[in-house]
């Protein structure tokens, strides 16, 4: 929370999981301001176990995620009754466990599909790209807990099935 306060802002709000499996994943947000014109949203739980990382020099073994939202977007348990507002929440858990529960990693520049085939909606955001959080200074990217526990930021920008194809065809 620190971090997040130091380089983010304040967390007006923590949207707490009730239910976690693996780990627990938390949800701080942090509002719109004169310097950030936009919601940002920090998890924080994902860090608690290392990711399965390949012995490479670019491996990440310990992340969390941020996403950024217009200053309009409705954000609350009866905002969250809606899918046009939940699914920014539940796109940061789902990939907050996702590396933990299918023995992977993520790093920078990955992509994560979402659905395929005739049962995705191709006019929904289904998937996702990670990668460095350039709307903040460089060092809010990286968080040192000590010599062995090294946490990476990576921002999450939300793809439409056509540009995760896309992606994925690049081998991205």
């Amino acid at each position: 929370a620190n971090h997040v306060r130091r380089y983010v802002g304040p967390p007006e709000n923590v949207l707490h999981e009730f239910l976690s499996h693996l780990v627990h994943i938390d949800i701080h947000v942090v509002s719109p301001s004169d310097e950030r014109p936009y919601y940002t949203l920090v998890t924080s739980g994902m860090s608690d176990r290392p990711m399965e990382a390949p012995p490479i020099p670019q491996a990440i073994e310990y992340a969390e995620l941020m996403l950024c939202l217009p200053p309009d977007w409705r954000l609350g348990a009866e905002a969250f009754q809606d899918e046009r507002y939940y699914w920014p929440i539940r796109m940061l858990i789902f990939l907050a466990r996702y590396p933990h529960e299918n023995n992977t990693w993520f790093g920078y520049d990955h992509t994560i599909g979402g659905e395929q085939g005739e049962a995705a909606d191709r006019e929904s955001l289904s998937g996702a790209l990670l990668t460095i959080p350039s709307l903040f200074e460089s060092e809010f990217s990286l968080l040192s807990m000590g010599p062995h526990k090294r946490i990476h930021f990576l921002a999450v920008i939300p793809l439409y099935p056509i540009e995760v194809q896309y992606s994925l065809a690049q081998g991205k």
